[in-house]
């Protein structure tokens, strides 16, 4: 299947230097890639350069074969993309209508939206900041959502959540995957839970990739995968 996000050699960092070396990275239509490693691989910063807001240091990124325009960001979400950063970034003081309406406005967007996270559809007037955390994480996926991403880019979606809600969460990551034929980059610290939902993994150690390989292999060889997350494969 044609990929539909390309990183080719991408190098990505800050102030012209990389954090990140050669990355190569393809996710097709409806495929979960897991971008796994340790705190200070680089993963974050990929995904910001993926997302064009951070410039990449070298190499490229493309989403259906068009290069992501990293000098105006707005043009990487028009062409496809769309992040859902570790923070959320809610507007916490308007309704969760309203940020959904941050997506795409109308009453077709929101009951889609509302049709992945149920859980949603009794708070929709009430502002963003009074939400659980899980019910936050929930809004940001569901307004990356309804602006109908071909990409979604996602980082950290557990953090501080508890991990039965972060599964039932990565089921409709999954769901959506499979509905939506979107591919999906997933940064996660659950690594167990990742695996459980995603197609491929790909490891960094040291901001280089150390081991590619399927999720199902990976999750029967979880030795393998240690290796990986220490910067050497087996």
């Amino acid at each position: 299947m044609t990929s539909i996000l390309a990183c080719s050699d991408l190098h990505a960092g800050y102030q012209k230097r990389p954090v990140v070396r050669g990355l190569n990275l393809e996710a097709a239509p409806g495929e979960i890639v897991a971008l796994l490693g340790a705190n200070g691989a680089g993963k974050t910063t990929s995904l910001l350069t993926m997302a064009g807001l951070l410039p990449p240091v070298g190499g490229t990124v493309t989403v259906a074969g068009k290069p992501v325009n990293h000098n105006r960001p707005y043009l990487a979400a028009r062409s496809g993309l769309a992040l859902v950063p570790d923070d959320k970034c809610l507007f916490t003081t308007l309704s969760v209508a309203q940020n959904i309406s941050f997506g795409r406005r109308g009453k077709a967007a929101l009951s889609e939206a509302l049709s992945y996270f149920p859980a949603l559809e009794k708070r929709v007037r009430l502002p963003a900041g009074v939400l659980s955390g899980g019910e936050q994480q929930m809004l940001a996926l569901a307004r990356a959502l309804v602006a109908g991403p071909k990409v979604m880019l996602i980082d950290e979606l557990s953090m501080g959540l508890a991990p039965v809600i972060v599964q039932d969460i990565l089921g409709v990551v999954r769901r959506i995957a499979d509905d939506k034929g979107t591919a999906v980059v997933l940064v996660e610290q659950h690594v167990e839970m990742a695996l459980r939902i995603a197609d491929r993994a790909v490891v960094l150690a040291h901001g280089d990739v150390v081991l590619e390989e399927s999720a199902s292999v990976l999750r029967e060889d979880p030795g393998r995968l240690r290796q990986g997350y220490f910067g050497r494969t087996a």
